[in-house]
């Protein structure tokens, strides 16, 4: 892996026809094994609630088998949405696994509760909770405690706090917060370049941070050729197409399943709107544009998503990418 970028994975666990939840969950664990063979920095899990296409409900309760079966590579969360969450509960949980793996923790933090309202307002009615004060409450208590109050375990070594946005307005409120960010180009493509300079303008040192820690996160699909790369990427398209349109609970469907589907216009212009922004094709292919964004963005780490039906076409996808990087 290049000394000039860092590279990491962002991890949904995504759940294929045919395939168990615990199957994605164990691809979880395997993939990171393999990513930090590769030299990967940081292996991060998401928060998805009442999605069955996606395992990972529990960032926090997913790291720790992913930490037990790896040795070096970081791992945590990308991110805990912490509207959804008593910031006392989201330090114990984070101390646990702070205390039993020592510097390899991170606890990546989102500002939207995620999923739908009724969902929302199960976990933990996101309406009562201000997030600002959230975040205060948190860093507290890993600063000894809140209100009279400590986290137990208290780790000797606290997860490093980070914040993950897809808008300018998050980039900056990390900037004021003095939080290393990530900005989810792999949801809202196109606003990186924005959104960091944003995030730098307004950053503000903090003890944990004495300067501005830029990181962009996009879609990748890398394979030995093009039409190989788009095929496996159609597949978790066309499985947000399904949840949209057809059955909201569905799983994600299998490569032969989405090759065999025929696409109306208007299925044609989302799969497009969903694949051209990120980064999906042979190494030939990725490599300029992602040199690009790089260059556009000047981003101090690189978080890549990876959702393909082939598990064995993923871990390739992240070897292809390492390899890609390195050459920049």
């Amino acid at each position: 892996m290049p000394e000039g970028i860092a590279v990491s994975v962002h991890d949904t666990a995504p759940v294929w026809r045919g395939d168990t939840a615990g199957d994605a969950l164990r691809r979880s664990i395997d993939l990171a094994k393999a990513v930090e063979a590769l030299g990967y920095r940081r292996h991060w899990v998401a928060e998805h609630h009442n999605t069955p296409a996606l395992a990972a409900s529990s960032p926090a309760v997913l790291a720790g088998p992913i930490l037990e079966a790896t040795s070096s590579i970081r791992v945590g969360s990308g991110a805990v949405l912490l509207p959804n969450h008593s910031p006392l509960v989201v330090a114990e949980q984070f101390g646990v696994l702070a205390g039993l793996y020592p510097g390899r923790v991170d606890l990546g933090l989102g500002r939207a509760p995620g999923g739908s309202g009724e969902t929302a307002v199960r976990i933990g009615d996101p309406r009562r909770l201000d997030f600002g004060g959230a975040l205060n409450e948190l860093r507290e208590y890993f600063a000894g405690g809140s209100g009279g109050v400590r986290a137990i375990p208290e780790p000797a070594i606290p997860p490093e706090l980070w914040m993950v946005g897809s808008s300018a307005g998050s980039a900056a409120y990390a900037g004021r917060s003095g939080l290393p960010y990530v900005y989810a180009h792999a949801i809202v493509g196109g606003g990186a370049p924005e959104a960091l300079d944003a995030y730098r303008r307004a950053f503000r040192p903090s003890p944990l941070l004495p300067e501005p820690y830029a990181c962009v996160a996009v879609i990748v699909v890398a394979a030995d050729t093009d039409e190989r790369a788009h095929r496996l990427a159609a597949s978790f398209v066309f499985g947000q197409i399904l949840m949209r349109t057809v059955d909201p609970g569905t799983v994600l469907p299998t490569e032969e399943e989405t090759a065999a589907h025929a696409f109306t216009p208007q299925e044609e212009r989302f799969l497009r709107e969903r694949i051209d922004p990120q980064f999906v094709g042979s190494p030939d292919r990725i490599a300029p544009r992602l040199a690009e964004l790089l260059r556009q963005t000047r981003a101090d780490e690189l978080f890549v998503l990876t959702q393909v039906p082939d598990h064995g076409a993923r871990i390739h996808s992240y070897e292809l990418l390492a390899k890609i990087v390195s050459s920049l």
